[in-house]
């Protein structure tokens, strides 16, 4: 892969800088044994540590990127999502893809985790006492989240996990039918680490509703509780690059095991 070549112009009417990028000579070896959205992505990096896009300039459209690098849009647009992903790119509807300036290079994305990565994060030992995968009809909300008929069968995710001493969350994972699950991965890896490094979707946005509830029968079984006993229940709703929604979840957690603790910060 060669060095990229940059011209910019300026506009006299506007008095703005528009930045063409001219890829004459920037390529990508079909032949490679490395991934095309790899060799993109690299390419890309190159691209946006040029002196032109420190002020967060926009990067040329994808039709024009992907026609230049002779790949098709989807893994041109595989490529971006990454760099979005790392904070290095900022992308609006409407608008286009820029680069983040430096005070934006921290992702919102990184603010939240898997729940495997909460647990490493705090140095706590995790066990699955229970892992299964089906394929179901989804319930009616769960289909209207997702935009797809209620008879479109999708993948759901069931796991109990705690520390070895004990369970002290039972977890419900509905996947959209478009993320490309085969329900022969491996669930006992970090969820979206998976999902980003065999399916080439990335969890970018997560919003949660968090309510108190009581222990039915079902979930004072599974959480090894009372009926009745204090609950914690976390409804997660998890989107990709494009804020096209991945995964529906559900969250039971034993009160008494667990603290959800939020931070904010005036601006």
């Amino acid at each position: 892969m060669e060095k990229t070549k940059i011209m910019y112009i300026h506009d006299s009417k506007t008095d703005f800088i528009h930045i063409i990028v001219m890829i004459m000579k920037l390529s990508i070896d079909h032949k490679s044994q490395i991934p095309l959205h790899v060799q993109a992505e690299e390419l890309l990096r190159r691209l946006i540590e040029s002196p032109e896009y420190v002020d967060g300039k926009l990067l040329p459209n994808e039709i024009e990127l992907s026609q230049k690098l002779a790949i098709s849009r989807t893994t041109l647009r595989q490529s971006i999502n990454k760099l979005v992903y790392d904070g290095l790119l900022i992308r609006k509807k409407g608008v286009g893809t820029r680069v983040a300036e430096s005070k934006s290079l921290s992702s919102k994305s990184k603010n939240w985790m898997s729940f495997s990565q909460e647990m490493s994060a705090r140095g706590i030992p995790i066990k699955n006492f229970e892992l299964h995968v089906s394929w179901v009809i989804p319930e009616k909300r769960i289909a209207n989240f997702m935009g797809i008929k209620e008879d479109k069968k999708i993948l759901k995710l069931v796991r109990l996990r705690g520390r070895p001493e004990g369970p002290f969350v039972y977890f419900e994972s509905y996947f959209h039918p478009n993320v490309g699950l085969t329900g022969e991965e491996d669930y006992k890896a970090p969820l979206y680490e998976m999902l980003e490094k065999e399916h080439n979707i990335i969890a970018m946005v997560s919003k949660e509703e968090i309510s108190a509830l009581v222990a039915d029968q079902f979930i004072a079984d599974k959480l090894e509780t009372k009926p009745g006993a204090p609950i914690l229940f976390r409804k997660r709703f998890v989107y990709d690059i494009d804020e096209k929604p991945i995964e529906y979840n559900l969250g039971y957690y034993k009160a008494d095991s667990f603290v959800y603790t939020v931070e904010s910060r005036r601006e």
